[in-house]
């Protein structure tokens, strides 16, 4: 497994060419660019799309084709990072991914890691310090790590309910 730094993510996603699939599997996440938008939300606040880098890669990406999707496997009652992330996924679905939705218990097994599975060849790992901070990347191409993926992305995706659906329950 060969290790890249947080920023490496952006130079993957535009090595994409046909898809990249990120399989969540984390109640709560610390990521530095949400912290105050998150606190805002915890305050009864809304703010307006912040129209994020982020977003502005997902438009650019799936502009030229790329497919981007997701399956959030959460815990419910939502913990309260996870309901600050359902208030702003339409932005993401704005973007051009394609988010979905599956309930913890109603899933039986699942990978505890966080990954990306880009172009069905490569999977890049979400890495984290003891505090929950992000530090990295684990990218491996090894045969049997990527077929493992792609069967979880199976499993889950005809599992998973469209953000739409699962945000209107």
């Amino acid at each position: 497994m060969e290790y890249r730094t947080v920023d490496h993510w952006e130079n993957l996603f535009r090595q994409c060419q046909r898809e990249a699939f990120h399989l969540e599997t984390r109640d709560s996440y610390r990521e530095l660019n949400e912290a105050e938008r998150l606190q805002k939300f915890l305050n009864g606040e809304f703010p307006p799309d912040p129209n994020t880098p982020w977003q502005a890669l997902m438009r650019e990406i799936t502009g030229r084709g790329v497919v981007v999707s997701r399956v959030r496997v959460v815990t419910e009652p939502h913990s309260d990072y996870q309901r600050w992330l359902l208030s702003v996924t339409v932005h993401n679905i704005n973007a051009g991914e394609d988010i979905r939705y599956v309930p913890r218990d109603s899933v039986g097994d699942v990978p505890s890691d966080d990954w990306w599975l880009l172009d069905g060849e490569q999977v890049g790992y979400n890495l984290w310090d003891a505090d929950g901070n992000p530090v990295g990347i684990g990218l491996t191409t090894d045969p049997g790590i990527v077929e493992y993926c792609q069967r979880a992305r199976e499993r889950l995706w005809v599992l998973a309910t469209p953000y739409a659906e699962y945000s209107a329950q």
